[in-house]
């Protein structure tokens, strides 16, 4: 078998290939026999989850392979192990991506405790700690992974490494192991191009993506400006009108018009943040022409609602907190100030998600350009601090998906990327109980106290 396997074929090219296929049928005895941090890493490089047999009565086969499924559909690179409670916890997380390898999200379910890291190319630590704690409590293994995994998939940047695209695991030869002896007579002479080439093509992708729902978004947003012109009701040469009321009224248009063309030009998503700065300037001309046509002063210049843009400019500010973050001052409108006050909740701007229905600074990255053209670079990362987009905005890979100066990517490796033990060990804390991470232990101030 080996010999036509090798016929015809250079003698390094033969070693190399015999030592693959040496490896892949003729595996080390006891390769497998002890559970420890490469057999996970081993199982994550080949799946996105893996349950430890002597935690198997906290996740069943059946759920593992729901959950590992649905991170495989969102093609995204968050990896899920389930441990059981006495497996070593020395450094754990920094030791399972460097034995792992690939740039991504990793979740660890240890016995009834729940953690995670990630690299900041694919979400910075704020965001990773908010999503952690949004599942903290939950006691069953399956819904707090599941929920944990939605709300990651809506958040995290990258895609899936290609070591889980195909294979089987019943012991025979597997298309991936073939896969990989192939990558070897290629590897030396195409292996850097085809990594560059793939990352640009996912990352069109991506971007293709993310402006798909956000033109649904924006289009709402200025049909709504739209109707507000119609209500609006007014003619240049109606009794009553100035030329302070005409100006007005025509940069109300000019914006309006220049909404839908840079929309209808736009082609990333930063593009977006020409539109809704054109939707924030006509609503502002819009609140001014109605105060001098009601003999009320004109209204100074301020940010629109935060809770929806569209509700128009704001007349204060409150006070409000995101689940799990820190209280802040944010401009609203008059209708959901008074809502704030009397204790009932404001009216919020959801969008539609892949996992349902959120507000717009829980889903996803792309809102980011979007926002920042209604509330503007020095405003926003403050209203947004400790919410799931502004953890986003502040994480070095912001900046180079979506263009809006928060953050420098600077190259590197997006998620899924295999760069072996080039990360920065920062990003995954120390280890449990040694004081230098928190990892699962109480001395880590990234996560309040740990456990």
């Amino acid at each position: 078998m080996r010999a036509a396997l090798t016929r015809g074929l250079p003698g390094l090219l033969v070693a190399l290939m015999l030592a693959a296929l040496a490896m892949v049928w003729f595996p080390a005895p006891g390769a497998h026999a002890a559970t420890d941090v490469s057999t996970v890493a081993a199982a994550l490089r080949k799946g996105p989850v893996y349950v430890d047999p002597a935690a198997s009565g906290q996740l069943s086969a059946a759920e593992a392979d729901a959950l590992a499924a649905k991170i495989k559909k969102a093609d995204k690179p968050v990896f899920v192990a389930v441990l059981p409670a006495d497996f070593p916890t020395a450094n754990l997380f920094q030791n399972l991506r460097t034995d792992t390898g690939i740039t991504g999200l990793y979740a660890v379910r240890l016995g009834d405790r729940f953690d995670a890291r990630a690299d900041s190319a694919v979400m910075s630590r704020s965001a990773v700690r908010n999503l952690v704690t949004s599942v903290q409590g939950v006691s069953d293994a399956n819904t707090q992974l599941n929920e944990f995994t939605d709300r990651a998939l809506a958040n995290i940047h990258g895609a899936a490494p290609a070591s889980w695209g195909g294979g089987s695991n019943d012991g025979g030869v597997s298309a991936g192991a073939l896969i990989a002896v192939g990558a070897v007579a290629v590897v030396g002479a195409a292996g850097a191009y085809t990594v560059v080439r793939r990352n640009r093509r996912r990352q069109d992708e991506e971007q293709r993506a993310a402006l798909d729902r956000l033109r649904v978004v924006v289009d709402e947003d200025i049909t709504a400006f739209g109707e507000e012109l119609d209500r609006l009701d007014f003619h240049p040469a109606e009794a009553g009108a100035d030329d302070a009321m005409r100006a007005d009224y025509e940069r109300a248009l000019d914006a309006y018009e220049q909404a839908k063309s840079y929309m209808a030009r736009a082609r990333r998503p930063e593009d977006v943040r020409g539109v809704t700065q054109s939707l924030e300037e006509g609503r502002f001309s819009l609140a001014v022409l109605a105060a001098r046509r009601e003999g009320r002063p004109v209204p100074e210049r301020r940010a629109p609602c935060f809770f929806d843009p569209r509700h128009g400019p704001s007349v204060a500010d409150a006070a409000w907190t995101p689940a799990g973050g820190a209280p802040r001052e944010v401009p609203v409108c008059k209708a959901d100030w008074m809502r704030l006050t009397g204790g009932e909740q404001p009216a919020v701007r959801e969008v539609e998600t892949e996992y349902g229905r959120r507000p717009y600074w829980d889903a996803g990255p792309a809102y980011g350009p979007w926002a920042g053209g209604y509330f503007g670079g020095g405003l926003l990362p403050g209203l947004l601090v400790g919410t799931v987009l502004g953890s986003i905005m502040a994480s070095p890979g912001y900046g180079a998906a979506y263009g809006t100066g928060y953050g420098d990517f600077g190259g590197g490796y997006d998620g899924g990327d295999v760069s072996g033990a080039d990360f920065d060990s920062g990003d995954f804390g120390g280890g449990f109980g040694d004081g230098g991470g928190g990892d699962f232990g109480g001395g880590g101030g990234d996560f309040g106290g740990g456990f």
